[in-house]
């Protein structure tokens, strides 16, 4: 008797939404960040960095906010890797720069206090044709300026490429 019952409340629910069971596709296309790119991003922040004489970490993420690809410079910190992660996880979770979001989580209790999130500059998602494809986070400047600007020098690297890309 149960299995009638199941059987009535699918067909019940499916004929309520009709417009969006016609509507719906049933994949989709989801575009993605090459390896190659990635590399290519962390690369042109480290060298950007290394310009100024600064020695950092950059992390490059997909954009499920898993790790492409993590370089650590001779000198940086060990714990730079662990920052650079996160400002990338962030900015590509947000889909906003990390600076922007400095103060936007200060109170107590916030989505700021959830742990590997980190709301500091030098976070920045990376877009490819209007579609978030991943993020940038680097870590070991001076400043968070100094960061965010090292990233943003990453990203410029394949802004064309990723300006252009067919999706």
């Amino acid at each position: 008797m149960r299995k009638p019952s199941l059987i009535a409340a699918s067909c019940a629910t499916l004929l309520a939404f009709p417009a969006i069971a016609a509507d719906v596709p049933v994949i989709v296309k989801i575009p993605r960040l090459t390896v190659e790119a990635s590399g290519k991003i962390a690369h042109a922040a480290m060298d950007a960095c290394r310009k100024q004489g600064i020695q950092i970490g950059v992390t490059v993420v997909d954009r499920s906010g898993d790790a492409m690809v993590v370089m650590r410079d001779t000198l940086a910190p060990r714990i730079t890797l662990e920052i650079s992660r996160q400002k990338a996880f962030t900015a590509v979770n947000f889909n906003a720069v990390t600076s922007s979001m400095e103060n936007r989580f200060s109170q107590p209790f916030s989505v700021g206090k959830v742990d590997g999130l980190v709301f500091s500059a030098g976070g920045i998602p990376i877009e490819a044709a209007g579609n978030i494809v991943g993020a940038v986070g680097v870590s070991g400047a001076a400043t968070g300026e100094q960061d965010e600007a090292c990233a943003r020098a990453g990203i410029e690297a394949v802004q064309f490429e990723l300006e252009t890309a067919n999706l």
